[in-house]
């Protein structure tokens, strides 16, 4: 169960943060954010990456072992890498449509699978 929460805060944390880095991107294309400012759409920015730490502290608090949960520290931040890839992603293909993942991308991607693979392997 804990892993499954921890996953789930995870991957709400991601979306926030992934929201609040690349999101801001798309707001000359949105009317009420044309005119904003660098430093209001800082200020935006700020205000949506506190909803991500409101669900990435207590995922790894709840993931980690040291706290009960089923998550070493190193597990925590592999599982943590590959879930921001994945919501990075699907919000450029969302969000973005004008961008293309490459051949490239996608063998960088499965390289990172395969480090999750080794970094739980016991």
């Amino acid at each position: 169960m804990k892993q499954l929460l921890t996953i789930g805060l995870l991957i709400l944390s991601n979306s926030f943060m992934t929201l609040a880095w690349y999101g801001h991107l798309k707001f000359a294309e949105w009317k009420p954010f044309s005119k904003f400012g660098l430093f209001a759409v800082i200020l935006i920015s700020w205000g949506i990456a506190l909803f991500e730490y409101c669900f990435q502290v207590p995922a790894n608090r709840i993931g980690y072992i040291g706290n009960g949960g089923p998550f070493t520290l190193v597990e925590l931040k592999v599982l943590q890498e590959v879930i921001t890839l994945t919501v990075f992603a699907a919000f450029t293909l969302l969000v973005f449509r004008n961008e293309t993942f490459r051949l490239n991308h996608l063998i960088g991607f499965s390289l990172l699978i395969l480090a999750v693979y080794f970094i739980f392997k016991k």
